[in-house]
């Protein structure tokens, strides 16, 4: 496997030019194609191409239930990774595709039409998760993420409960570490109606999409949310957190899954 990051010798200037050994994080697109047909290509960092290709695809409703799984492998084409996902049905009936530009990395497919089915449904599960176990989660996030510190160039997302982080992804985009989590939960059949999920970067309407549709009642982030992203959260009844400091954070929105609030 080639590394997650490379060396590379650089010019710094701090009061002077200096010589300097820096890291820069790996980056490598990754085709998707579904029955036969390209998806999208995702810039990734080639980590856990299985989860991130099928967090996808569930994230933009190609696909419902693992059941609909034929096939699933990943090729390695030296300057691609190429992931070529079979399935049962027929994903593409009645589906009219769109490109979005989006606030991510990469293409967005079908936005508008995600909005509008989206924001219909209302996210359950009873969590229940104080302030200090938030904060908590967010310093065990900003500890684990070693490739952030190494490379200054990946964001972190991981699925916890209250007491414990469950798992964590690191990717070049948040949009795609999100999606390795929504492709395990949704290969491993887990259940996640008691889940959060703690997160960097800013919180834009996609990635509330992302979250709502994996059905995680809770989404915290150390980065601030946009407007569009506090008013679906809102609409669809999740907890949404952001801007989590040391001692401190927003609460956005709140159906009684934090307590004391």
């Amino acid at each position: 496997m080639s590394p997650e990051s490379y060396e590379y010798d650089v010019h710094e200037y701090k009061r002077g030019f200096t010589r300097k050994r820096i890291s820069s994080i790996r980056e490598v697109p990754l085709t998707i194609m579904l029955n036969g047909r390209e998806v999208v290509t995702l810039l990734c960092t080639a980590k856990y191409p299985e989860y991130l290709a099928v967090g996808f695809l569930k994230s933009d409703a190609f696909i419902s239930s693992p059941a609909q799984l034929t096939d699933l492998t990943v090729r390695d084409e030296g300057d691609r990774l190429v992931a070529e996902v079979e399935v049962c049905h027929d994903p593409w009936k009645d589906r009219i595709v769109e490109r979005s530009i989006t606030s991510g990395c990469g293409k967005g497919t079908n936005f508008g039409r995600n909005v509008q089915t989206i924001s219909k449904r209302t996210v359950g599960g009873d969590v229940r998760v104080t302030p200090d176990q938030i904060l908590t989660l967010a310093k065990e996030l900003h500890e684990r993420s070693t490739l952030y510190k190494a490379t200054r160039g990946c964001h972190n997302s991981s699925l916890c409960t209250p007491d414990e982080m469950l798992l964590f992804r690191e990717d070049i985009g948040r949009h795609n570490a999100i999606d390795m989590l929504c492709g395990q939960c949704f290969l491993d059949d887990m259940d996640v109606d008691d889940k959060m999920i703690v997160s960097t970067g800013r919180i834009a309407s996609e990635i509330l999409l992302k979250v709502v549709r994996i059905g995680v009642p809770v989404l915290a982030s150390s980065a601030v949310a946009t407007s569009f992203s506090v008013e679906l959260a809102r609409k669809t009844g999740i907890t949404l957190i952001g801007n989590i400091k040391d001692d401190s954070f927003w609460v956005y929105n709140d159906n009684g899954r934090i307590v004391g609030f």
